[in-house]
């Protein structure tokens, strides 16, 4: 009679234990991202100023709006739901996408403002000295994004933060007078050149996510001396289109940049209140507003959609696309009417 085998059901009973096991820590990973994956709320800029005055016991002050919300702009990209993952390496930050994008536009128009402050916004003229404060947190703020070894991006936009608060506190203090923020039309004017610039280009990547002819000419790159119509190349079109793995990215990097330039335009509205009065521009800012404040409605859906132009299902880029389209068409008539004297 054969010896009955009594190894097979331990060992079939660890098997089970162990699938079980990593079932769970699957499940788990899957609930942390749905949980981390979702957009923090909008603020309110004048709050958010009050509160950090408050804490810092500095008055109101020119510049105060502005710089509080950049604060709490970088600090929320820290402080968000799940915390910053762009540099994450582990499940379930590793495994996420939509997130990341977000963070770096965001971080993208953060620094943006960071070095506007520093080059323009805080100095009279162009042989004045730059603001100390604003210049340890404008490199410290263009850190690589991903980066995870020390120092990682965390401790550098940490760092960057504390710097910010240095320069916010210095611009309430009325005896030393050691920090300055200057609201002119110039510097608002060129401040929102590179702006429009990164809204064009969004715009462009949005839309070629069903594709785009685009027309260029293939002698671009020869000398001025090649301009007759018998040595000029003919122009010819190329079809640009996003492939199908990247566009939830420009959708969320989009989300993510035109979520914090909702808030600076925001602030700036009440710093450079004043002078977009006396320009009659405020109606226009506000129209910039308006057309951002549309471009962050919920995504009612569970993934970027990418339907034809006019096809059964919706084009979640194309709807972004136009969106930033129109307030980048506000923000040129802005930028006309603060170049006006």
């Amino acid at each position: 009679m054969p010896t009955p085998d009594t190894t097979n059901p331990p060992r079939r009973g660890l098997l089970r234990g162990i699938a079980a096991a990593i079932a769970l820590v699957l499940l788990l990973v899957l609930a942390l991202m749905w949980w981390w994956d979702a957009e923090p709320p909008l603020f309110d800029p004048p709050a958010v100023t009050q509160a950090q005055l408050r804490d810092l016991k500095r008055p109101a002050s020119v510049g105060a709006t502005t710089t509080a919300t950049l604060i709490e702009s970088v600090r929320t990209l820290l402080d968000k739901r799940g915390g910053y993952l762009s540099n994450d390496k582990l499940p379930p930050g590793a495994w996420m996408d939509n997130v990341p994008n977000w963070e770096f536009g965001s971080l993208t128009a953060s620094r943006d403002l960071v070095r506007a402050l520093r080059n323009d916004f805080s100095r009279s003229q162009a042989q004045s000295t730059e603001d100390k404060d604003l210049a340890e947190a404008d490199p410290l703020l263009n850190s690589p994004n991903d980066r995870w070894l020390l120092p990682g991006s965390e401790s550098q936009y940490s760092k960057a933060i504390g710097h910010l608060d240095g320069y916010l506190s210095r611009l309430g203090d009325d005896e030393g007078a050691s920090a300055h923020f200057y609201a002119r039309a110039d510097n608002l004017a060129d401040y929102l050149q590179l702006v429009s610039s990164r809204l064009g280009s969004l715009s462009q990547r949005l839309s070629a996510s069903v594709g785009q002819m685009r027309i260029g000419e293939a002698g671009a790159d020869q000398p001025a001396s090649a301009s007759s119509s018998a040595t000029r190349a003919p122009a010819r079109s190329q079809l640009v289109k996003t492939p199908w793995t990247k566009i939830d990215d420009n959708f969320y990097e989009a989300r993510g940049y035109t979520w914090t330039l909702l808030e600076q335009l925001k602030a700036m509205q009440h710093d450079f209140g004043p002078i977009l009065r006396s320009k009659h521009a405020d109606v226009s800012l506000q129209q910039v507003i308006r057309e951002l404040e549309d471009a962050q409605r919920p995504l009612h859906s569970p993934m970027v959609l990418n339907g034809s132009p006019f096809g059964f299902f919706a084009n979640h880029s194309l709807v972004m696309a136009n969106y930033v389209s129109r307030a980048n068409a506000a923000l040129i008539d802005l930028r006309e009417l603060l170049k006006r004297g």
